[in-house]
């Protein structure tokens, strides 16, 4: 038996937000749809989040959960029409239909719990990427300078997860538009300029050398970092224009 907390802002029974649950023998608590209701709550196997309604505040809610670090899977409880917008960057480790068989919650909780111990057991660090100074954890989405963590966006902790993955290859703006806001994304490619200014402002003028420029053609992760350079025209952005790829991007 796994002892499950579910978070839930109805005041149904977990049996009534996800049904097979009366059919198995877990223990279940619930808790506020709060992120601070984890502070206090006891040890748990696995989180459940309903996310039944008002996915965007479910979103948020998840994202917040997953940077607490917690060691227990995430796991959300989504209708068929929940399934068409949930993404993996919403930081949970499976979804759950309600109307799924007591056979198959069973197993989704047994394989994301058998995962989180293999994880822990082996100290599979895979979603830890660490490179001159630079930690960047995609599991608890932190991004760590020697001992000071960066205070990013999402969009510009994506981007710097994305080129930490590949040291020294260089993409230009088109493909990190594609890789980081998607194909769907109609934005113009200065929104990379202003993203990768803002990341090496916040790198500092030791680090900021970590995002290399090459000059007509975009950016590269430097995995040692080099004397500040001259940078590309490119990159002069003006505080208008970060200003204004704010209001198009939304951060």
């Amino acid at each position: 038996m796994s002892h499950l907390l579910l978070l839930t802002k109805s005041t149904q029974s977990s049996v009534e937000v996800l049904p097979a649950l009366a059919l198995l023998p877990h223990h279940v608590r619930i808790l506020p749809a709060e992120a601070s209701a984890l502070i206090d709550a006891p040890p748990s196997d696995a989180v459940l989040v309903d996310g039944r309604h008002d996915l965007a505040q479910v979103r948020s809610l998840t994202r917040v959960i997953r940077t607490t670090g917690i060691e227990c899977p995430l796991l959300l409880v989504l209708t068929e029409g929940g399934l068409a917008v949930a993404a993996a960057d919403w930081g949970m480790d499976d979804v759950i239909i309600t109307t799924a068989g007591p056979a198959e919650l069973e197993a989704r909780l047994r394989l994301a719990i058998g995962r989180a111990a293999a994880a822990t057991e082996g100290g599979d660090e895979s979603h830890v990427i660490s490179s001159s100074g630079l930690v960047v954890d995609d599991a608890t989405y932190t991004a760590k300078l020697e001992t000071r963590t960066l205070d990013l966006t999402f969009k510009e902790f994506e981007l710097l997860k994305f080129l930490a993955q590949h040291p020294g290859r260089v993409f230009t703006r088109q493909q990190l538009l594609q890789e980081v806001w998607g194909y769907d994304y109609f934005g113009g490619t200065r929104t990379v300029d202003v993203h990768v200014r803002r990341l090496r402002a916040k790198l500092g003028p030791e680090r900021e050398t970590l995002i290399g420029t090459v000059r007509n053609v975009g950016y590269r992760f430097v995995a040692t970092a080099v004397e500040p350079a001259e940078e590309s025209v490119a990159d002069t952005t003006s505080t208008d224009e970060v200003a204004e790829a704010d209001a198009s991007t939304g951060g």
